[in-house]
């Protein structure tokens, strides 16, 4: 054992007393993250126009505000990019975080004060290492380098004071200057925004540290992945990094890809998960075999929770944490320290666990599939495609998934589009095994499948290689944040993916 670990396990561990003191008082903490907040924006615009030094509870509170989505904030975000302060939040706010969203063309911009950043973001980011090395004491994860496969936009200036650019690259940005002593690669090549080269020069680079954590979406880290055993002629990433002991990860599901990293690393490593969007850092799994992550709730975040079913209606209500219930879907609603107030984040969760407060994310509100009363969301289909590839023996790069809807001949069915890394070497085996997944997992997709009555077996369509790269190239979208929208209602996404994979593509 490295003989700095000891020193820094217990150091990092003197911060658990916080932990639990707001876990076992959520109620009392949240109520004061909400005072807080309110007290802090009173006499912003915001504040003013909603009355904030009027309201004393949170029932107050949840009457004077209405819901917002960021089209509801976008005029006020807009101004302080452009200089005016004091609008949302009442300390100056210089950066912003873009956010493309899931499935809109058009960029979001995320206000992020100081007080987001190291209230929320990076005191966030010290507690899951709290967690970590309070469950693992003899780590050594501090003795080597945390490689960040960060977001795809350089910091960009909009006028003499603000910047915008992805999370990841606003927060490389203003860590503090020892931060980088534990961090791979160079500012200049985790800022860069052309990512073919920027995966080459990360594999060029990193291949030579060591590296013992690495955080990034799994697409481009198993991207990485084989790109280093590439360039190094190694058998798997064990060689390449001895020390590897922990993979952070988010923003997609990690159920598909597991089996693809175990067998790419080539030795057990800790997989840890992670809620962190550009809006706040809202949970993280204490332990690696966790059913959720622990909701943070001493971060500068106030938490509300929609039950799915008031999405759209024309005032929809929201319940607290007394309230919610085990394994049902909410929408989560958030006030925070970089001036959202009653935000429609767009993300659904499921709360695993009350005592303490867990959760798991199941989906996006625009993310699913209702056409025949189905109620099929992200988390259903990623865990059905992982029994299925386990099943036939196949690995996953990416899917998509849209209804077909009835004609005069056939009755609907859900239309899959599939790039496999390793294909199963029966189709209409996995087909099967897909379906029979789904039907135990969702007992509405099981009743509509009842005799082909409403819902016939899925049609799986098999991508040429890279076309769901190609797809976000074409968008704009070709990056470390960029996701591909796994559900829809719609087929606008499927169509056109469909339409490239039909080209005379040529991977590259």
């Amino acid at each position: 054992m490295n003989l700095l670990s000891p020193a820094i396990s217990s150091l990092a561990r003197m911060r658990m007393w916080r932990i639990e003191a707001w876990k076992e008082n959520p109620f009392d903490v949240q109520r004061d993250v909400l005072q807080n907040l309110v007290t802090a924006a009173q006499y912003t615009e915001f504040g003013r126009k909603y009355n904030f030094s009027q309201l004393s509870t949170i029932r107050d509170f949840k009457q004077a505000i209405p819901i917002q989505e960021y089209d509801d904030l976008k005029h006020y975000i807009h101004r302080m990019m452009n200089g005016e302060q004091n609008v949302l939040w009442n300390t100056p706010i210089y950066w912003f975080a873009k956010s493309s969203g899931t499935t809109s063309d058009k960029s979001k911009y995320i206000p992020v004060s100081d007080e987001s950043l190291q209230d929320c973001h990076y005191k966030a980011a010290k507690d899951v290492l709290t967690l970590y090395y309070n469950n693992n004491p003899n780590s050594e994860l501090l003795t080597g380098k945390g490689l960040i496969i960060g977001g795809s936009h350089t910091i960009n200036p909009m006028n003499e004071e603000a910047q915008y650019g992805d999370l990841s690259a606003v927060l490389l940005q203003n860590s503090p200057f020892w931060g980088n002593w534990f961090k791979t690669p160079d500012l200049d090549i985790a800022l860069m925004d052309e990512w073919e080269s920027k995966i080459e020069k990360l594999a060029i680079t990193t291949s030579k540290e060591n590296v013992t954590s690495i955080s990034g979406v799994p697409t481009w880290t198993l991207v990485l992945f084989k790109r280093i055993l590439e360039i190094t002629g190694k058998k798997c990433m064990a060689d390449v990094w001895p020390c590897l002991e922990l993979y952070l990860h988010g923003g997609v599901s990690f159920t598909p890809y597991k089996k693809q990293f175990e067998k790419l690393i080539g030795k057990d490593i800790h997989y840890l998960e992670m809620y962190n969007a550009s809006e706040g850092f809202f949970a993280a799994s204490e332990t690696p075999d966790d059913d959720g992550m622990l909701l943070f709730l001493d971060y500068g975040i106030f938490m509300e929770f929609m039950p799915v079913s008031e999405y759209g209606k024309k005032d929809p209500q929201t319940i607290g944490l007394q309230n919610v219930e085990l394994g049902k879907n909410y929408a989560l609603v958030i006030s925070t320290n970089g001036g959202l107030w009653r935000y429609l984040v767009g993300d659904t969760i499921q709360f695993t666990c009350l005592s303490p407060f867990k959760i798991k994310v199941s989906g996006r509100l625009k993310q699913y599939i209702n056409a025949f009363g189905e109620e099929l969301m992200v988390d259903n289909t990623d865990k059905a495609i992982a029994i299925a590839c386990e099943k036939t023996k196949a690995t996953l790069v990416d899917y998509t998934v849209a209804p077909l809807h009835f004609s005069e001949t056939t009755n609907g069915a859900h239309e899959w589009l599939i790039e496999f890394e390793k294909e199963p070497d029966d189709l209409n085996q996995f087909t099967i095994e897909l379906d029979g997944a789904l039907i135990n997992i969702n007992s509405d997709y099981e009743a509509k499948r009842y005799k082909n009555i409403a819902l016939r077996l899925p049609i799986i369509n098999k991508l040429q290689k890279g076309i769901f790269t190609e797809w976000l190239r074409s968008k704009g979208k070709l990056g470390g944040q960029h996701k591909i929208p796994r559900l829809s209602n719609e087929r606008i996404f499927l169509e056109e993916i469909l339409v490239l994979n039909k080209s005379t593509f040529v991977n590259h």
